[in-house]
């Protein structure tokens, strides 16, 4: 075990495993490389920034403070973490590749495998939260919010755990013939397992989705009601785009598994499939505000004041078209067509929940 993590920090262990494992190494910096470099930071900035305003609407207001919100809000921080994981990916890929030691490549592709777990084990809170509402069964008590930060601090230890496998000594160094050919410092053996872990979960979280509609279907109107029906709607468009998008990557990784060292060329094009399941991360908020009014309305808010703010920039308080920059108000109140103060205080604590 001392001499595993001696070589942790050898130059030389990463050029060896990609000898082993790739026909070639092209890791020239092609001016197509390049422009797919950027394109893909492009890519992840955004899903940065949408996520990024899907946890400020999400922090800012008190409608959005119940389970199934915070949920939503621990997967859309995984997305964007998601989404720097990648970022950091891109500039260390190619060239770079080959001049970083096995503790930093570790690093590299431990950080997305991290973000990765998060935002299954977040699908699958979400779906037992789901189950348990339906079943008006008060499981977190008066608590509740002390008993979901556990729950979401759980699922990042295990998701921390998890990627952090190979750097504690779950990898092929020293072990050629046992290393993947997609991640050639991973052993075969660990991508399988965090797949068919990650396959079970999200098997288990189509049973639960269909054992939910079964009873929404078969129950009374006060539990199949639209908020219920429209809610379990978004939850399950989301797990349907997360298996889309990551399908593909998990049946790459797959075929690692069962190919031989350099038998299966489609392999060496594993970073297409990735790149494609990144886009669940860019989807994802955009489900989060089609399917909700509020959550659109709260997540547009911040646009929309630096949209006004970029018009109006020499005005004062109390200069004509101030009005502008107020708050939103509450939907509820909107609809109603009732005239309520424009204090920024007064709207916070008057928002329904």
């Amino acid at each position: 075990m001392g001499n595993l993590y001696s070589e942790y920090l050898n130059p030389d262990k990463v050029l060896e495993h990609y000898n082993y494992t790739k026909e070639t190494l092209d890791m020239q910096e092609t001016p197509s490389r390049q422009v797919a470099s950027a394109f893909i930071i492009l890519l992840c900035c955004a899903i940065v920034l949408e996520n990024l305003l899907v946890l400020v609407a999400v922090a800012r207001n008190s409608k959005f403070h119940s389970a199934m919100y915070l949920f939503l809000g621990n997967l859309a921080a995984s997305d964007l973490l998601a989404g720097v994981a990648f970022v950091a990916n891109t500039l260390l890929s190619g060239p770079v590749t080959l001049s970083l030691t096995p503790v930093q490549w570790f690093a590299r592709e431990g950080s997305a495998f991290i973000t990765l777990s998060a935002s299954v084990f977040s699908l699958l809170a979400i779906a037992i939260e789901r189950q348990v509402a339906l079943a008006k069964v008060k499981l977190y008590g008066s608590d509740k919010s002390c008993r979901m930060l556990l729950l979401i601090g759980a699922s990042w230890v295990i998701s921390l755990v998890l990627g952090g496998l190979p750097i504690l000594g779950w990898n092929c160094l020293g072990q050629l013939d046992a290393c993947s050919t997609v991640l050639p410092l991973y052993a075969k053996a660990y991508v399988l397992g965090v797949v068919t872990i990650f396959s079970v979960i999200l098997l288990a979280i189509v049973v639960l989705y269909v054992r939910i509609y079964c009873v929404v279907r078969s129950s009374h109107a006060d539990v199949a009601g639209p908020q219920t029906l429209a809610l379990l709607k978004t939850v399950t468009i989301v797990l349907g785009v997360f298996i889309v998008c990551w399908l593909p990557a998990f049946s790459i990784l797959l075929l690692d598994y069962a190919c031989p060292v350099r038998a299966c060329p489609i392999l060496y094009k594993a970073h297409y499939f990735f790149a494609f399941a990144t886009l669940n991360s860019l989807l994802n908020p955009v489900i989060y505000t089609w399917r909700s009014r509020d959550l659109r309305r709260e997540v547009l808010r911040p646009l929309q004041c630096w949209r006004q703010a970029a018009r109006v920039p020499g005005r004062r308080s109390g200069t004509p078209g101030d009005h502008h920059l107020l708050p939103l108000r509450s939907s509820s109140s909107l609809e109603r067509g009732v005239h309520m103060p424009t204090s920024p205080t007064y709207l916070e604590s008057n928002t329904v929940v």
